[in-house]
C-alpha cells in the first residue's frame, strides 16, 4: 500500500472518530445536572433573563436539535459563546492553546531524547550499574505525579538556587513579541529578539521537564525491554558472527525495530500531555489551554466544554496518524499487512 493511500485511510477514520466524539461529549455536557444559563447569570438574575439565555443557547429544544444547531455552527467555524469568558470559544482556544502546545512541544523534545537515550543505555548494559540506575529512575518517574516534580523543581531551582524562573512565560519586565504563532520562542526568533527567546526557554525548562519525566521513565523501560528482546534474536547473533562492529549492529539493525513499540506509546503519551498539563500549569502559573479547560468544566460552560474536548480529540487523532506513519516507515510490513499481503 502506498504511503499516501495509507494516510488517506487514517484521515478518513479520524473524521468518523471525531464525529462520534462530538455526539458523545455534546450529549454528556447537556445531561449532567445543573442549569448552565442560571450558573452563567448567577442566582439573583430574574427568571425571564435566564429563560432568554436558555432560548439563545437552544436549551429549550430537544437535544438532537441542539446538536444540529451546534454542528451547523461548528462547520462554519463558530463554536458558540463561552459563558465563562463571554467570548467566542474559538477565540479562547486561539488565545490559550499555543501556550500549552509550546509547553508540550518542549516536553516532547525532552521526552524523546531522554527516553531513547536512557532506554538504549539500559538495554545495552543490561544488568550493569547503568541499567540499575536507569531502572531506579524509571520506577521513581512512573510512581511520582508530574505536579510533584513541578513543586520540587520550583522549590529547588527557582526559590533556593535561583537558576530558573518560578512562574509565567516571560519575565515581567519583558514585552512579549508580536503574536504570529502564539509560541513565544518561535515568534521571538522570527522577529530577531534573541533575549526574549532565551528568557522564554528558561521559563519553559522546568514545567516541560516536570511534564516529561513520567512519560520518559515509562518509555525508557519499554525501549529497554524491546532492545533486550531483539538482542537475543537470531539475526543479531548472525550479525555478530560475521564480525560486524557492535556500534553498527546496535544503531543500524537493533535500534530501528526496537523503537516501534516505544513510538506507539510515545505518541499516546504526548497527546495525553495536553490533558495532564493542568496541575503543572497551575504550579507554574502557565496561562495555558489545560487550565482554561478545567475552569470551563467547573462552571458547566457547555460550548467551551465541547470545544475543549474536541480540540483534545483532534490532537489525539493527529498524533495517532503521525504515529501510524512513523511506525509504517520503521516497519514497512505494516503497510503491506493493511492490504492483506
Amino acid at each position: 500500500m502506498k504511503l499516501y493511500v495509507f494516510l488517506a485511510k487514517r484521515l478518513l477514520s479520524a473524521v468518523f472518530v471525531l464525529f462520534g466524539l462530538s455526539i458523545l461529549i455534546f450529549t454528556i455536557a447537556r445531561v449532567i445536572p445543573g442549569d448552565p444559563a442560571r450558573l452563567a447569570l448567577g442566582p439573583r438574575a430574574p427568571e425571564e433573563v435566564v429563560q432568554r439565555l436558555r432560548e439563545q443557547m437552544h436549551l429549550d429544544k430537544p437535544i438532537y436539535e441542539q446538536y444540529f444547531y451546534w454542528l451547523r455552527d461548528a462547520l462554519q467555524g463558530h463554536l458558540g459563546q463561552s459563558l465563562y469568558t463571554h467570548r467566542d470559544v474559538l477565540v479562547d482556544i486561539k488565545e490559550f492553546l499555543p501556550a500549552t502546545l509550546e509547553l508540550i512541544l518542549f516536553a516532547a523534545i525532552i521526552n524523546v531524547i531522554g527516553a531513547i537515550t536512557l532506554g538504549v543505555l539500559s538495554g545495552r548494559y543490561a544488568g550493569k550499574i547503568v541499567d540499575h540506575i536507569v531502572r531506579i529512575f524509571a520506577y521513581i518517574g512512573v510512581a511520582v505525579p508530574s505536579f510533584v516534580f513541578a513543586i520540587i523543581f520550583q522549590l529547588v531551582f527557582a526559590y533556593f538556587l535561583h537558576v530558573f524562573p518560578a512562574y509565567g512565560r516571560l519575565d515581567e519586565n519583558l514585552v512579549p513579541p508580536e503574536r504570529i504563532t502564539g509560541f513565544i520562542t518561535i515568534d521571538s526568533l522570527l522577529q530577531g529578539k534573541i533575549d526574549i527567546f532565551l528568557n522564554a526557554l528558561k521559563h519553559l525548562f522546568l514545567p516541560a521537564l516536570s511534564l516529561a519525566l513520567g512519560t520518559m521513565a515509562q518509555e525508557a523501560r519499554i525501549t529497554r525491554a524491546s532492545l533486550i528482546e531483539n538482542i537475543n534474536k537470531d539475526y543479531t547473533f548472525n550479525a555478530i558472527s560475521h564480525g560486524l562492529p557492535e556500534r553498527l549492529i546496535m544503531f543500524k539493525y537493533l535500534l530501528k525495530p526496537s523503537l516501534i513499540p516505544t513510538v506507539a506509546i510515545m505518541g499516546l503519551d504526548m497527546a495525553s500531555l495536553i490533558a495532564n498539563a493542568f496541575l503543572v500549569e497551575i504550579v507554574f502559573n502557565w496561562p495555558g489551554f489545560s487550565r482554561y479547560g478545567i475552569s470551563v468544566m467547573l462552571r458547566k460552560d457547555l460550548n467551551a466544554i465541547v470545544g475543549v474536548v474536541m480540540v483534545v480529540g483532534l490532537v489525539f487523532a493527529l498524533v495517532n496518524i503521525l504515529v501510524d506513519l512513523v511506525t509504517a516507515v520503521l516497519d514497512p510490513r505494516i503497510r503491506y499487512r493493511e492490504r492483506g499481503e
